[in-house]
């Protein structure tokens, strides 16, 4: 009785939510290596130093990022001599590549691969819409979401034969040499690309829920054994104290290149630009893919003597804090560098192969049985 209760609640739920999940499947396959083509495409930007040239000091990129109209917040130099410097405004403000030596603008960084990256994340998330209709699409893409991840956990019970013996456990767990029929094939497609995938498709699932639902990401700092923290408004009653500008403050080409010699296994160094009364300078330094959060470290200078204050790591962090933060990257795979990226991408990709399997599986024991009956009628005699 539980058994057939549940297919029916798990063919009932594909059939709702099927072609939300397949267009979110596909989304996430075509996303699986952003940060790599973005990546090639800024190669574009790169080129071979001059001979004997050393590199242009801060002052002097930052002032070429304010010719470009580039109002600048964040630096980042790459541990490469052919890279530039990327130059970032503030969220959703125009960023530009630098070149290293010369301080020359080079332009915005690959605008066309990031537009469609950015359209295709669009289409993950909120089917692209944007304005009031986004909060309803993303309600829509979220209650899907929780439906993918009802329709792992019951397929995998469903999975499970009656009886456990091998001739009905292999052709649930690997490809057969021969179909007697499409359906057959159907059955046997569903039932391996579901077990082999639904591991990492529970965590690439359910980590995605946590950001569709304010109270999945509540959960994950109670499993954590801590309060999560409360969103704060915005007060314009907060005291706002104004400090004078520093006097001498520290270079800033020589606190990265403390930050620089703070690990010889540096890709980044992440400058994040200090207005003029800032106390603190702060620089991170990421060893990993700029999406491993354990790999990264984030150095605080003081601003005036150039002494390293702190360094803040995601060990630091309280435990809730630190699964959030995993959890971001892991629902991508991007924590575990490329192989991670694949899995998920694989996973993505399997996902579809489900949708199509189960629709097909569900035209055959709900549709065309009706059809069937509807051709058998007796036609009525018209003598």
């Amino acid at each position: 009785m539980i058994r057939k209760a549940l297919f029916w609640l798990h063919l009932g739920s594909g059939v709702v939510t099927g072609l939300v999940v397949a267009m979110m499947s596909l989304t996430g396959v075509l996303l699986t290596y952003e940060l790599q083509f973005i990546a090639f495409a800024d190669r574009a930007f790169y080129a071979a130093p001059p001979a004997g040239a050393s590199r242009a000091p801060v002052s002097g990129i930052l002032g070429a990022a304010e010719s470009a109209n580039v109002d600048a917040q964040r630096v980042t130099f790459y541990n490469d001599p052919e890279a530039p410097v990327l130059v970032a405004g503030g969220r959703r403000e125009p960023s530009v590549f630098v070149n290293p030596y010369t301080a020359e603008v080079l332009g915005e960084p690959s605008p066309g691969i990031r537009s469609v990256m950015s359209t295709i994340m669009g289409w993950h998330r909120w089917f692209n819409l944007a304005g009031e209709s986004r909060t309803t699409a993303r309600l829509v893409t979220g209650i899907s979401n929780l439906a993918f991840l009802f329709l792992i956990i019951t397929g995998m019970y469903l999975w499970l034969p009656k009886v456990f013996k091998w001739p009905l456990l292999r052709p649930r767990l690997w490809f057969s040499k021969s179909y007697k029929n499409m359906k057959e094939r159907d059955f046997n497609w569903h039932h391996i690309f579901g077990i082999w995938s639904a591991v990492p498709l529970i965590v690439v699932v359910a980590t995605a829920t946590v950001f569709g639902f304010r109270w999945a990401s509540d959960l994950v700092y109670i499993a954590a054994g801590e309060e999560p923290p409360k969103r704060s408004g915005s007060s314009s009653s907060a005291e706002v104290i104004e400090q004078m500008p520093i006097a001498n403050p520290a270079p800033l080409d020589t606190l990265l290149v403390s930050a620089a010699n703070h690990t010889d296994a540096w890709r980044t160094l992440r400058l994040t630009v200090p207005d003029a009364a800032d106390r603190q300078v702060s620089v991170e330094v990421d060893r990993g893919n700029g999406r491993q959060p354990q790999l990264r470290d984030t150095l605080h200078f003081d601003a005036q003597t150039g002494e390293l204050i702190a360094i803040a790591k995601l060990s630091d962090r309280t435990p809730g804090a630190q699964a959030r933060t995993w959890v971001r990257f892991l629902h991508t795979g991007e924590i575990f560098g490329l192989v991670g990226q694949t899995i998920a991408g694989i996973v993505s990709f399997t996902s579809l192969f489900m949708v199509w399997t189960g629709f097909t599986l569900a035209w055959r024991r709900m549709i065309s049985p009706l059809l069937g009956r509807r051709n058998q009628r007796p036609q009525r005699s018209t003598a």
